[in-house]
């Protein structure tokens, strides 16, 4: 599948004469790397006293030896350094906590060169123009930046959903290579609603991302059935390799939310064919984009956990571009190709020195020499928390006709994201269900801030292990809701109040005062700050929700996983209860009849 947007954009500014006249050397080159190893991912080899000829944004020659070498404006001697492909993210989530100009330059340092990001964060909040505002942010960066279209799968019916049409618009934008992950249940439940805009995203040439999780034998064929070519779910070797002889090319994840290279790096040493496989990160905390890095980081992990050195920057490089249809102008370093390029020490020591993007060199010696552009958002971006009103303590109560306890279906927490419905009997008093502290039983409530602002659920969540005050983020996954857990239904109100008074974020709060806030002014899900700052804030929020009594080793995250639409198995939104096996919304109170 070609994304024949993308290759026309990119290709209608090569100056295919220019560069055949700098190959023959009757012009010089821009900038010539001689004296290096050179990682060739088409051929697999490292090519030792090897040279290339940068053009413009382009690749204009390679060659070893001084045969051939043409002239140039800038001619560098790598001293037997490898020269390697610049790196390519394939999944991540880059509307999660940075903004884009805080971000990238530590993406760059790392030798990372395109990005493809999910837009799916934006559309329930904003729509078509928050998406569009999104992508604008894509303009004028010093690396490349590419998309997927959201598939808008949530738990709640307001806010699921695309437009035909805005997508059919939206494929037409050559910054888009596809359709997001598209959860397998949602498509096997509701083909009628998830299939027409999967066919649109076909039509147009594009690709479809998958959202397998759980998925094996007769469910994942009929779900790889309706076009998916891609997958970043699978945590094992098993599952990639049921998905590699599914014709898949396999996303090995290794980011902030799941760690599965290890696990995986077993299969390096089957002597498979791994040219399907693909090295992502699914997006990335601050703390560890200080602590670790970008892609450099997995590139390294997958050597040191046994692969080869060229097919780990095959992985992260060539597969990576083919997969997207992009193979004729990314992902490797040859002519007519863009002259994205890292040198690093040695094959093995991925510690990028110097990275060229677009034929620009945008590091050298490990010092930033292109700042990204600051993207002013439109200001409908930052007035999207919408809550109809200040909320009171009464806005948690969950009344109740019951003399004494009532059997209710509760949230229970068995990993830090992972839940099943359990169903307790909880306390009643003053015609209101209580928490149940001796059974790790605490409130959870869900407020839209979009559709029907301030419209609540209010259900009770099992150990996720607060004491005392509430936590609560505007950044709750696959919604347009404000998700808030508490012992303490004032700081319950007192949390979502403050969230709306920033315009977005995360808040902890306690005793009737504010413990630690992260504000996330834009959409109500980014960040304004650098990310250091952004670190501390988000490390100052877990250890605020870690001294009331929180569980998870990252409790922001256990937090805004409770809408998700695609872990496991009982959720909350606006709407009610969610049981993600059926797709059925339930109420509170067991003895009710489910919302089909």
């Amino acid at each position: 599948m070609e994304n024949h947007q993308a290759l026309v954009e990119m290709t209608s500014r090569r100056d295919a004469r220019l560069l055949m006249n700098v190959a023959l050397g009757s012009e010089p080159a821009d900038l010539v790397l001689r004296n290096a190893r050179l990682v060739n991912v088409y051929s697999g080899e490292i090519l030792d006293d090897s040279w290339v000829a940068i053009k413009g944004e382009w690749v204009a020659a390679v060659g070893r030896g001084e045969k051939d070498l043409p002239p140039a404006e800038e001619n560098r001697d790598m001293g037997g350094r490898t020269v390697i492909p610049g790196f390519i993210e394939s999944h991540t989530h880059l509307v999660w906590y940075f903004s884009l100009h805080q971000f990238l330059p530590h993406a760059m340092w790392g030798g990372t060169t395109t990005i493809i990001t999910e837009s799916l964060e934006t559309y329930p909040v904003m729509g078509r123009e928050g998406v569009l505002a999104f992508l604008d942010s894509f303009r004028d960066q010093p690396i490349k930046l590419f998309a997927t279209l959201p598939a808008n799968v949530s738990i709640s019916r307001r806010a699921r959903g695309v437009p035909r049409e805005v997508v059919r618009e939206l494929l037409r934008r050559p910054e888009v290579l596809g359709m997001g992950e598209t959860y397998w249940q949602a498509l096997l439940q509701d083909p009628d609603a998830v299939l027409p805009n999967l066919e649109e995203t076909l039509r147009a040439a594009k690709t479809l991302e998958g959202h397998s999780a759980g998925a094996r034998g007769a469910k994942l064929c009929a779900y790889t059935a309706c076009g998916m070519t891609s997958c970043h779910e699978p945590i094992d070797a098993g599952q990639v390799m049921e998905r590699l002889r599914l014709g898949y090319h396999v996303m090995i994840r290794e980011g902030s939310i799941r760690r599965d290279l290890a696990a995986i790096s077993e299969l390096s040493s089957r002597g498979i064919d791994t040219r399907r496989l693909i090295l992502v990160t699914d997006g990335v905390s601050p703390g560890d984009l200080l602590e670790k890095g970008y892609m450099q980081y997995l590139v390294q992990k997958a050597i040191d956990n046994g692969w080869e050195p060229v097919t780990a920057v095959q992985m992260a490089t060539l597969n990576a571009a083919e997969h997207f249809g992009l193979g004729a102008v990314l992902g490797g370093i040859a002519p007519g190709r863009q002259a994205d390029l890292v040198v690093i020490p040695d094959e093995r020591t991925i510690a990028p020195e110097t990275v060229v993007s677009r034929g620009r060199v945008v590091v050298d010696e490990q010092r930033l020499l292109c700042d990204p552009r600051p993207h002013v958002y439109p200001e409908a971006c930052r007035r999207t928390i919408r809550i109809g009103g200040p909320l009171a303590a009464e806005d948690f109560a969950v009344p109740c006709r019951r003399p004494q306890s009532v059997h209710v279906r509760v949230m229970e927490l068995i990993t830090d994201l992972v839940t099943r419905e359990t169903h307790m009997a909880l306390p009643v008093a003053d015609g209101c269900v209580q928490r149940d502290p001796r059974q790790d039983v605490i409130k959870a409530a869900a407020i839209d801030r979009t559709f029907e602002p301030g419209k609540r659920f209010v259900g009770f969540v099992k150990g996720f292990g607060l004491r005392k005050g509430a936590v609560a983020c505007s950044a709750a996954w696959d919604s347009s809701d404000i998700i808030v857990v508490g012992a303490d239904d004032g700081d319950m109100a007192l949390a979502v109040n403050r969230i709306a008074e920033l315009g977005g974020g995360c808040v902890a709060a306690a005793g009737g005062r504010v413990t630690a806030e992260v504000p996330m002014p834009v959409f109500g899900i980014i960040s304004t700050e650098p990310v250091e700052i952004l670190a501390s804030q988000l490390n100052a929020f877990n250890r605020a929700a870690t001294g009331m009594g929180a569980r998870s080793s990252d409790p922001m995250l256990t937090l805004v996983t409770l809408t998700g639409a695609a872990i496991p198995y009982l959720r909350i939104c606006e709407e009610g209860l969610v049981n993600l096996k059926d797709d059925r919304t339930l109420p509170l109170f067991v003895d009710q009849d489910p919302v089909l």
